[in-house]
């Protein structure tokens, strides 16, 4: 079974908006509502775990879930202080088998590609975990505690980390209680498997796939939805 794992616990401090981002409107619909759709239009995806502040379950079940008119089967999850305990509720929830694939999936990026997807769940399949990524393009520099140049970085090993990132489900839920015992904290769920050494694959992904997050983000995602 292929599960997806949507999380959206964002505030709307960095949109400048009194709105959390996940629920602000693309073209007329719910950011929240357009990722949902991706997942629920994927031959690929058997059911959903959509993770949202436990103070917009009630919202959520009522509102969002009935406007995205889904065929496929959604678990609303109350979140935790952190994406990462939120993610981790999720997995709690989710009573997934060790061998099930999870896609985790930043509810903020909802224009991902059906071929993006699929190429993760692939990847995953064979590998057992992997992440959506982008090379990096431009110059990269590192700067020192006086705000000045200290090295110029080579570009050709840097990706830039996107979502989906897929796991079987044990490898994954056993790296969140790991980290949980630990005390550890991570920007992604990839640097969870990482610290025991574990490897996880790259699949390209590309710069339309975007993380909304502030109003310049909104504003050139409803340019690239327009034109897709």
């Amino acid at each position: 079974m292929n599960i997806a794992l949507i999380v959206a616990g964002g505030s709307g401090s960095r949109m400048q908006s009194d709105r959390p981002k996940q629920y602000l409107e693309l073209q007329g619909v719910p950011v929240v509502v357009r990722t949902l759709r991706v997942f629920d239009d994927s031959a690929l995806i058997d059911r959903i775990v959509l993770v949202v502040p436990g103070d917009d379950l009630a919202y959520c079940r009522d509102e969002l879930i009935v406007l995205a008119e889904l065929t496929k089967p959604v678990e609303l999850v109350a979140g935790g202080r952190t994406r990462q305990r939120s993610v981790f509720n999720g997995l709690q929830a989710m009573a997934a088998a060790e061998n099930d694939l999870v896609a985790i999936h930043d509810a903020v990026r909802p224009l991902l590609q059906a071929s993006e997807l699929a190429a993760c769940i692939e990847t995953a399949a064979e590998t057992g975990a992997c992440i959506l990524a982008l090379r990096a393009f431009d110059t990269l520099k590192k700067a020192g505690t006086d705000g000045r140049i200290s090295a110029t970085l080579d570009r050709e090993s840097i990706w830039l980390a996107q979502t989906p990132q897929v796991f079987r489900y044990g490898k994954i839920h056993a790296a969140h209680v790991r980290a949980k015992k630990a005390g550890i904290e991570a920007t992604d769920d990839a640097a969870l498997l990482e610290v025991t050494g574990q490897r996880v694959s790259l699949v390209p992904g590309s710069q339309q796939n975007i993380k909304i997050t502030t109003p310049e983000d909104l504003a050139l995602a409803a340019a690239i939805a327009a034109l897709s």
